[in-house]
């Protein structure tokens, strides 16, 4: 919602006091049965979206919380899908208007509204196609956030070359924030980090064998790192995404000071 279009609205006797109250009320969130309080007005307040984890969810809760979030806003992104889920999904909504990712169970879902460009540029690393699955969740959820994407994937340190061949292209991208997705050791942010002159978030990926399998080598590796890096959670493709989009965001309000979007 835009808070500013719809105080001009009523200044310019658009809408009336009953009907702009009842929109302003909904800023806090808005109840949906018993099953959730959906806060529709997260990203005016934090710069970060709404989303909805599907995990845990059942798949008529996902459908209904997911109209009542573009009712609100317009469009949703939808986390860790599985297929019955995603099958629920294609079933509820047109299909011109959900955006799907095919490495991972990430989805948005939109009334025809298009996300607005803030001007943020985020790169998107994985070390292997296997990491793609979660570096896709953080790029889908970077671009929701309004910044372009660039994603470069498969260039692990076990075939450094393959790295080094596109750093030309990272350096003409010209990104404000670089989110790396590592499984196995976890090395690829480090070695990224000290190539470039901006923020990498590190990902750590539940991917490998033996001791650490479950993506804990890859997150001690990371915070060990002697470059500098942030790092989030095992898997946290949303959370890396939308830290590097929040950097990339501000970083293009300073850019153009004359662009902030309003609420």
């Amino acid at each position: 919602m835009d808070l500013k279009k719809l105080l001009r609205q009523v200044k310019d006797n658009e809408t009336d006091l009953e009907a702009a109250e009842s929109q302003i009320r909904s800023m806090g969130y808005v109840q949906i049965s018993d099953i959730a309080k959906l806060d529709t007005f997260r990203k005016c307040r934090t710069g970060v979206i709404e989303a909805i984890l599907a995990e845990g969810k059942e798949a008529d809760d996902i459908v209904e919380i997911a109209k009542a979030q573009i009712n609100a806003t317009g469009r949703v992104l939808i986390t860790r899908l599985d297929d019955e889920k995603a099958t629920s999904l294609k079933r509820s909504f047109q299909t011109n208007n959900i955006e799907w990712s095919t490495h991972s169970g990430t989805a948005v879902v939109h009334d025809g509204t298009p996300t607005p460009e803030t001007g943020g540029r985020v790169v998107i690393i994985s070390a292997g196609t296997a990491d793609i699955r979660v570096a896709e969740e953080a790029r889908m959820t970077a671009s929701e956030m309004g910044c372009k994407t660039l994603s470069i994937y498969d260039v692990g340190v076990a075939g450094f070359h393959r790295l080094i061949s596109k750093m030309q292209d990272i350096e003409e991208y010209d990104p404000d924030a670089i989110v790396v997705a590592a499984g196995r050791e976890g090395t690829l942010p480090t070695v990224v980090s000290s190539l470039v002159d901006v923020p990498v978030i590190g990902l750590p990926v539940s991917i490998g064998y033996g001791a650490g399998a479950k993506g804990e080598a890859a997150l001690l590796s990371m915070l060990q790192s002697c470059s500098v890096i942030s790092v989030v959670n095992i898997d946290a493709g949303f959370v890396a995404g939308a830290f590097a989009a929040r950097i990339a965001n501000k970083a293009a309000e300073a850019r153009n000071p004359d662009n902030k979007k309003g609420c």
